[in-house]
């Protein structure tokens, strides 16, 4: 009997499927089984697609692609169906791919599968369309668990928990490599240990893992006996965990074998087609998300390397003073960032204090603020003082700058800094600051002032900037912060509102004064804005990270750096604010306006603070325009809340005393003492050895007229102690 008649007696039909062609060609059984006249014929491949489910003639590709890369047999079920899309029969197709040049030909079998009898428990249609619907949906959800675990341990914790439809493993282990030995990344379903005897392992060890990777092919071992046969060298070591069936598939990423998935099932496992199916779609899910947990944490492990290396971790060494530092990088690519912090001991004896920002939150930005920092470090060493220490560090980057534009480099990159030297015996602060944010002050009852400062130029834009020198001193009990603009600015926020929020924290804040309470402030500032930190944390944080944060905290002991502004001492503290304006920065009015509203910012009465601001400009105003020199500004606010006093002093150069004038209505002066004389509760002019002082004082709990109430404890308002006017 020939072959032909043989198949076609067990309803089989043999099918050629030239995908290079187009082409297929059929015996007359096949053709009968595809609904065609029971003849031998040659069809075009649209011909022949058209006579399968449109549902499972999709599958076939992926059906095909996994055989030829197993190099085994490709099988699958198939509906026919007719012109009208009527299922006519199922089919089973069995067949060898083989690829030429790219396309692949089938040679193989089909045959028709019996219709289900009755009394079985389900339809072979229904049972094949309730896996595939559970396949797809487990393969969904498998996609989506792996795609959103973002660590090695993470992916393993989710492979472990698929659920696959209808088979599950009772243990997993993902082998990887290293050099040219096995290595296990992690496991399930095992006892601590049991690892070790794979740990290590050449891979050219007769072990299916090795093996796999060697060759980029799937191994299936169904049953116990396949795997003594084929790895008798190593079926000890598998034999322990009492498991029947195994398969080992290729992690692979990018084209290259990266390792190797092993899982185990204590029932046994056939390892059908759509079985296969699954696990091969399961192991190149976890292939990539292997491949990208590895790459985040690479990235990280980086970022942290980067900034601990470049990251000093601030001393408490400075005598009667205790400092606090954080760091917090962006949320966006390597996490690493151009924000820094330093602490210099100099060669005077005292400590300066660094910080700065370069421009850009990249690899290259974390390298310039590497330099950059070095450089500060070592122009500081010298012995400069700040305005030099800044002037070389801008020429410094500067020439860097101009070197890698000959190189045609065109990323040019600047900085801002802020320098400040600390002198720890008096609690002075000589300050240079370069395109930074202003330091500010918490005073010792908790209002927290931003203290203006001059500054020139951004670093590395303009190598012949000069960088003006400020000098002020931290009382006991103050605390100095100074910060990258992330802290301010991080939510939308602009200066004024950024500085607005953190005065609302600080000024709650009640920390205690020792370093812990300090440590504790650093904390809530950074929580504030972005969530929960650790010490100079580089950890995970809440998303809202939009730039890098750098923050310095410098506390003078002596007094209380935790007081809000609600407590209630036996000796309330003077809340004090100092600003200078010089004759050539006659826009730092605006700042000393800006200052007094700040230092007034929870008195009672909102006309007295309106008052103060318009005598403070028309007092300093006074002085830029009637003299020569600078302008000193003191408030001073002393007493309980709700009775305290507020004294303004305007110091200058110049003996000339002032004189009341009467302007007429069209004059453009002459009116600054007859405001002082309308809306002060006290106020005079007082000589001093060099030059004068006019001042101002309100009383929160004033009468009428400005005077204190009686029983008040406050001094009535003495007369001016200015001379009246020659005739």
């Amino acid at each position: 009997m020939r072959t032909e008649d043989l198949l076609a007696a067990i309803a089989t039909g043999l099918w050629h499927w030239d995908n290079a062609s187009g082409r297929v060609t059929l015996d007359a059984e096949a053709a009968r089984l595809l609904g065609l006249p029971a003849e031998p014929t040659e069809l075009s491949e649209a011909a022949v697609r058209s006579r399968f489910h449109p549902v499972d003639f999709a599958e076939i590709n992926g059906v095909v692609q996994l055989a030829v890369s197993e190099e085994t047999i490709a099988e699958a079920r198939l509906r026919i169906v007719d012109e009208r899309g009527r299922v006519l029969r199922i089919v089973r197709s069995r067949s060898r791919p083989r690829l030429v040049n790219g396309d692949f030909e089938l040679v193989g079998t089909l045959q028709e599968v019996p219709e289900p009898q009755p009394g079985t428990s389900a339809a072979h249609t229904t049972v094949t369309g309730d896996w595939r619907r559970s396949r797809e949906a487990f393969l969904l959800d498998a996609g989506r668990a792996l795609a959103e675990a973002r660590s090695t341990a993470e992916v393993l914790r989710v492979a472990a928990g698929l659920s696959m439809p209808g088979f599950m493993p009772d243990g997993l282990a993902v082998f990887g490599i290293e050099g040219d030995r096995l290595s296990v990344i992690g496991h399930h379903g095992h006892q601590p240990g049991d690892e070790r005897p794979f740990l290590d392992m050449p891979l050219d060890t007769a072990y299916p893992a090795a093996e796999v990777i060697r060759t980029g092919r799937a191994i299936y071992l169904p049953t116990p006996d396949d795997y003594r046969r084929r790895y008798p060298a190593t079926w000890p070591l598998a034999a322990p965990f009492a498991r029947t069936s195994w398969a080992f598939l290729p992690l692979v990423n990018a084209g290259r074998t990266i390792g190797a998935w092993m899982a185990g099932f204590a029932q046994p496992v056939a390892f059908t087609p759509d079985e296969r199916s699954v696990l091969t779609t399961v192991a190149r899910m976890l292939a990539q998300a292997l491949a990208r947990a590895g790459m985040q944490e690479s990235q990280q492990e980086l970022a942290v390397g980067l900034q601990r290396s470049m990251m000093p971790t601030v001393q408490p060494d400075i005598p009667g003073m205790s400092v606090a530092a954080r760091y917090v990088p962006t949320g966006g690519g390597l996490e690493v960032g151009g924000d820094w912090y330093d602490m210099i001991p100099l060669p005077s004896g005292r400590t300066a204090l660094v910080i700065g920002d370069v421009q850009g939150h990249d690899v290259r930005a974390a390298g310039l603020m590497g330099q950059l920092r070095i450089a500060l470090r070592a122009y500081a060493a010298e012995g400069h003082h700040p305005d030099a220490v800044l002037s070389r560090a801008s020429r410094f980057l500067a020439g860097i700058n101009e070197t890698e534009t000959r190189g045609q480099v065109q990323d040019q990159r600047f900085a801002t800094c802020l320098y400040i030297e600390v002198d720890p015996a008096t609690g002075l602060l000589d300050i240079a600051r370069a395109g930074h944010p202003d330091p500010a002050v918490r005073l010792s009852d908790g209002t927290l002032l931003v203290r203006p400062t001059a500054g020139g130029l951004p670093l590395g834009i303009d190598p012949d900037t000069d960088y003006p020198t400020t000098r002020f001193v931290l009382e006991p009990g103050e605390t100095m912060l100074v910060c990258t603009d992330g802290l301010i600015e991080t939510g939308g926020h602009d200066l004024e509102t950024g500085w607005a929020r953190l005065r609302d924290i600080i000024e709650r804040y009640d920390g205690g004064a020792d370093p812990a309470g300090l440590e504790k402030l650093a904390d809530a500032l950074v929580q504030a804005v972005h969530g929960p930190s650790s010490h100079h944390t580089t950890g995970p944080l809440v998303d809202r990270r939009e730039d890098d944060i750098a923050v310095l905290l410098l506390y003078r002991e002596g007094g209380s750096c935790g007081v809000g502004t609600g407590s209630r001492l036996a000796q309330q503290p003077v809340r004090r604010a100092v600003l200078s304006v010089a004759q050539a920065e006659p826009e730092r009015i605006a700042q000393a306006r800006a200052q007094i509203r700040d230092v007034l910012h929870d008195w009672a009465d909102a006309d007295q603070v309106d008052s103060a601001v318009l005598m403070v400009s028309e007092m300093v105003t006074n002085v830029l325009l009637h003299t020569d020199g600078d302008a000193l500004l003191i408030a001073e606010i002393s007493g309980e809340r709700g009775g305290r006093r507020i004294r303004v002093d305007v110091a200058d150069g110049s003996d000339e005393l002032p004189h009341r004038r009467s302007p007429g209505e069209l004059a453009s002066s002459g009116r600054g003492l007859v405001l002082l004389e309308m809306l002060a509760g006290a106020w005079g002019v007082d000589p001093r050895g060099d030059g004068k002082s006019t001042w101002f004082e309100l009383y929160e709990d004033a009468g009428e007229g400005g005077v204190p109430p009686a029983g008040s404890g406050e001094p009535a308002p003495s007369g001016p102690s200015v001379p009246e006017p020659s005739a």
